[in-house]
């Protein structure tokens, strides 16, 4: 199996999400380092989720590395009032390990798909992606599959960042006909699935700049 990644969902106490993430950035790095885990990003809430919440990826060479993942994160940061984790599998990406890095708009959009729905679900992300792509100055970041109830219906992870809002919005609205059959893959994923939810976030790991915006 490759690289397995844990989901964490932090409910941190009122305004104290920045000195949160700075505490995890800073010394849970090394407490993941030491047991062969690595930071893959801190994201804060923009829009649909609350204010005060943090979503956290971790990244570990297997399932048993990957069982320690919040406590390696977590031990000794305060003002963290609840977590909840998910270890999940990467599915057509990410390829490597290699974090995001560039600042954005960042969807996670969760799916739960019928076994039997699996498999041309992942062949509609692969055919639509590349055009997805190329129209909108936007990256596929990640589709994990959330690890346990192997027989399906599927949980899965979709992270995708594009370079704002604005961005957002012109992808959902297909100008000509290639733009239009990535629209049409994308909405046949949607038919497939049971239930879905999406919101987004902004990369307080981003290398490139800070997004200091109030969006909650």
């Amino acid at each position: 199996m490759r690289d397995i990644y844990v989901h964490h969902r932090l409910t941190v106490a009122p305004r104290q999400w920045k000195a949160v993430a700075d505490a995890v950035r800073d010394a849970g790095s090394a407490r993941l380092a030491a047991r062969h885990g690595a930071l893959y990003g801190i994201w804060r809430s923009q829009i649909g989720r609350p204010r005060d919440e943090l979503t956290m990826i971790t990244v570990w060479p297997d399932v048993d590395a990957a069982a320690g993942a919040e406590r390696a994160l977590l031990d000794g940061v305060s003002q963290v009032q609840g977590c909840e984790s998910e270890p999940m599998a990467p599915t057509l990406r990410p390829e490597t390990p290699a974090p995001p890095r560039r600042q954005g708009n960042y969807a996670f959009r969760w799916f739960e798909t019928p076994a039997p729905h699996w498999q041309e679900f992942l062949d509609l992300c692969a055919g639509a992606w590349p055009g997805f792509e190329a129209a909108y100055d936007s990256q596929v970041i990640g589709l994990w599959r959330v690890l346990g109830n192997e027989g399906g219906p599927y949980r899965s992870l979709l992270l995708t960042r594009r370079p704002d809002l604005a961005m957002w919005e012109r992808s959902k609205i297909p100008a000509g006909d290639a733009e239009a059959e990535v629209r049409r893959k994308l909405s046949r994923r949607y038919d497939l699935c049971d239930w879905t939810v999406v919101y987004t976030t902004t990369l307080l790991t981003a290398e490139d700049r800070e997004d200091t915006a109030r969006w909650t």
